[in-house]
């Protein structure tokens, strides 16, 4: 169990109706239903307003996703995307496996998707891209691609220090991490 309870069901009528927006029919994540349980958390969670798709491809947003979870250790919310959302992206198990244990310059990435996870390391590292790292980005994606980059980073890692320090448990059917050596 989770470090917060979560909220039970049968649901406050608009926080179902928020589940059923977000979930689109599925069971409400662990997660959410955590945050929803606090008003106010709820509502500046809900409000990052990047649980939608923005103007980044799936296949980009999922990687910039799926790295920045890797690089904060938290398997739950890394679970979760790659098995919802991995297929639909085009992601190879390669890939997938590369999220977490590849380098930026892995060679199942293209050249894009190489800046596009470099940039994402960075962000990581140090909060901040140098100037070649900017270049790198900025010269495959658009302004509006680049800060929803940033904001994807950003908001990804405050979802993974909410699992990680709430201890959230797997989700059922959750993709668990690769132990193998080093992805390529």
């Amino acid at each position: 169990m989770p470090r917060i309870a979560a909220l039970q069901p049968p649901y406050p009528a608009d926080v179902q109706a928020q589940f059923d927006q977000i979930m689109r029919g599925a069971p409400p994540l662990m997660l959410f239903r955590v945050m929803a349980g606090h008003a106010r958390a709820w509502d500046k969670f809900r409000s990052g307003s990047l649980l939608d798709r923005g103007p980044l491809s799936l296949r980009e947003r999922e990687i910039v996703i799926d790295r920045t979870c890797a690089l904060n250790s938290c398997e739950y919310e890394w679970g979760v995307h790659v098995a919802t959302f991995a297929s639909a992206a085009g992601l190879t198990a390669q890939q997938i496996d590369a999220t977490v244990l590849g380098r930026a310059d892995a060679p199942c990435w293209s050249k894009q998707e190489q800046a596009l996870i470099a940039a994402v390391d960075a962000l990581h590292a140090r909060a901040s891209l140098d100037e070649n790292e900017f270049a790198g980005v900025s010269a495959c994606y658009d302004d509006d691609q680049v800060l929803e980059i940033i904001l994807l980073c950003g908001f990804y890692r405050t979802v993974s220090c909410l699992a990680n320090a709430l201890a959230l448990p797997l989700e059922p059917g959750a993709t668990r991490f690769p132990r193998a050596a080093e992805a390529t």
